[in-house]
């Protein structure tokens, strides 16, 4: 049965157990009355052992799935990885088609959005690695032909300019403000 095509069936926000997005999507995923979409973010990070990719839920914590609620929420509530269906009360809220729409427009087919490191003059990067890892730094200069970036960071108390390879460093913001 497609979800989409019965008219008694309406979009949810489902809170998952911590770091559980996946496993709740990929439980209800087997089921034919649900359609669940989980909407994933992969960015780098910087780690001790330099940036690392990650992918990660977009909310963490949530994801949605359409599905008639009188028959399937017994089904939903007992899957592996999800907490709750998120509700106020006696009242099961429902997310219009559009919002589901206009978030897989802007994630993309495939639910992963992958956050690019173009970087630029005068962007707050982080560093990942070498003897400067964990500094916050501006950058000054991007030399896209050597893959490398000059950066201005302050460093026992004075500011210097500093030419790092352009794969230490790490843009510094929350990845999610950029996809939505």
């Amino acid at each position: 049965m497609n979800p989409s095509a019965d008219i008694n069936t309406s979009w949810f926000c489902l809170r998952s157990q911590p770091r559980h997005e996946h496993i709740a999507s990929a439980q209800l995923g087997c089921e034919p009355d649900i359609e669940v979409y989980l909407p994933r973010i992969r960015f780098r990070r910087a780690t001790r052992h330099g940036p690392m990719w990650f992918t990660e839920a977009l909310f963490p914590n949530y994801l949605f799935a359409r599905f008639d609620l009188a028959t399937c929420m017994r089904k939903v509530k007992g899957a592996r990885g999800v907490r709750d269906i998120v509700h106020f009360g006696e009242r099961w809220p429902t997310i219009p088609e559009h919002a589901i729409n206009d978030l897989r427009n802007a994630v993309g087919d495939d639910q992963i959005h992958v956050i690019e490191e173009d970087l630029h003059a005068g962007e707050m990067v982080e560093i990942a690695g070498g003897a400067f890892h964990g500094l916050h730094a501006v950058i000054s200069r991007v030399m896209p032909g050597q893959a490398r970036v000059a950066v201005l960071l302050e460093f026992l108390g004075r500011q210097t300019t500093v030419e790092l390879s352009r794969q230490t460093v790490v843009r510094d913001s929350d990845a999610r403000r950029s996809v939505l």
